[in-house]
């Protein structure tokens, strides 16, 4: 699997994946935005609103570099790349698996987030201490810790990345993915009723993890295509 598919379909899962974003950051984004200084200007609600998520963003990004730097210490010590097809499987299936999550048929992804919670619970409470946020720098700090909140969409694209075997590849794959998500909570600071209206139509979240489903699809094709000599 190209590293340029990875990225496309790692953006796109952020994408479609914002749907469930909202539900389940919705509170909290809002929660951020209205505890701001009243009155505020758009503008500087959106550069609130921005540095909350290039925090969250650079976070993911980090997961990304350890895990996929990981694997590729791994790679180097055992000699496991002769398993990349497996790893690439297993990515599939997480990509089908995140697409049922979206779509509300299957939330067995959730089971991931219980680990997630021990050190949330550690993390959560340093969060606090950013409250109320009344500087850009806060938002910041405050959206790089909201990155560790227990997600099982987040955390399987971590465990994705682990099968880039790259420190650079498995940041790069996060990346897209927290970019991916950006307009979808950026939309929620701004716009939050309307948005949570919208996302709660069936059709919405069905396409949506139609299309994640997809790209899952296509990753075990080519994760089954014989290496090339």
């Amino acid at each position: 699997m190209s590293v340029e598919f990875s990225l496309l379909a790692a953006f796109l899962v952020g994408l479609m994946g914002g749907v469930h974003c909202i539900g389940m950051c919705g509170g909290i984004v809002g929660a951020l935005t209205f505890g701001l200084p009243q009155p505020q200007s758009r503008a500087r609600l959106f550069g609130f609103q921005l540095s909350y998520n290039v925090g969250r963003i650079a976070s993911y990004t980090l997961g990304g570099v350890l895990l996929g730097g990981l694997s590729g210490l791994a790679d180097n010590l055992l000699v496991i790349h002769q398993y990349q097809s497996i790893l690439q499987v297993i990515a599939g299936l997480f990509m089908l698996a995140m697409g049922l999550y979206i779509t509300g048929w299957w939330t067995g992804l959730r089971h991931i987030e219980s680990g997630g919670r021990l050190l949330w619970r550690h993390i959560e409470p340093l969060g606090r201490r950013l409250m109320p946020v009344t500087r850009p720098g806060q938002a910041l700090l405050l959206g790089m810790l909201w990155g560790w909140l227990p997600c099982g969409l987040v955390y399987s694209v971590l465990i994705w990345s682990i099968s880039t075997g790259s420190a650079l590849e498995g940041g790069l794959l996060m990346l897209s993915f927290g970019l991916g998500t950006l307009p979808n909570l950026l939309l929620m600071g701004m716009f939050a009723a309307a948005l949570q209206k919208f996302v709660r139509y069936p059709l919405v979240r069905y396409g949506a993890g139609g299309l994640v489903m997809l790209f899952g699809v296509v990753t075990l094709y080519l994760a089954w295509q014989p290496l090339p000599a």
